[in-house]
This record gives C-alpha cells, structure tokens and sequence, in this order.
C-alpha cells in the first residue's frame, strides 16, 4: 500500500483540494484511512435528496471514508456542531475549511477505480479494475 498525507488549510474547499491532491499524484485507487479538521461551511447531499444542504456553521470533522480516483471520487462526510449533534451524508463541493484538515490517505497499486454508469441506479458506480 501506497500512504499519501496531506493538510488542507483555511479557506481552501475539501473536495476540491482532495481532488486536485489524487490528480496531482495520479492516485488510481484511493481510499480515506484518517481525517480530522473543521470547517466552516458545510455542504453536504443527504440522504436520498436531489440537492445539498449548505450550513453555515463551525463543524468538527467526525468522520470521512469512501473512494478517491482520477476517475472519480465517492464520499461520504460527518461533522459535529458546537453541540456535538451529528450530521452526515455525501461530500458535495462547498466545504470549507475553518482551521485544518489533516487527511491520509491509502492507495492499492494493484487496482484502478473507475467510475461507471450502472442501469439498476442510474448513478456512476465504482467499477473495480486490476492493473
């Protein structure tokens, strides 16, 4: 396994600055292992909604996990506001950093995620490929 860190710093745009940091390494298979931080601003897609959500809010950065690939990335973000009530769903562009965000990330060099149309969700799907 390949391990990549990275911080994202105030300002910046999480899924943007994810996506130019895979491109930037070329990461084919990639896949969230830690991530901290804290935003303030938070765009989030809920579940089985056709829009995101945009908050305006300080948020802890709870959890991160899914797929990171040139191909495409599948997120799914949960942050905490200053009461500690959760919120999740997919990452959606729009989350801005309030302090940091410090990220690690994994890479299988044996494998390629790509991002495929499925006919039963009508969504792009990770279509898992060796290399």
């Amino acid at each position: 396994m390949n391990i990549f860190a990275l911080r994202l710093k105030p300002g910046q745009d999480l899924k943007q600055g994810l996506a130019a940091f895979v491109a930037a390494k070329q990461i084919r298979a990639g896949f969230i292992l830690s991530a901290i931080g804290s935003l303030r601003t938070a765009a989030i897609r809920f579940a089985n909604q056709p829009t995101s959500e945009i908050l305006h809010e300080k948020f802890e950065i709870v959890a991160l996990n899914g797929t990171l690939s040139i191909h495409g990335i599948h997120l799914h973000l949960a942050i905490a506001d200053k009461t500690g009530r959760m919120l999740g769903g997919h990452l959606t562009e729009g989350c801005i950093i309030y302090t940091t965000a410090e990220i690690v990330i994994g890479e299988s060099p044996n494998l390629a995620f790509v991002r495929t149309p499925d006919a039963q969700t009508g969504f792009l799907e990770l279509d898992i490929r060796e290399r």
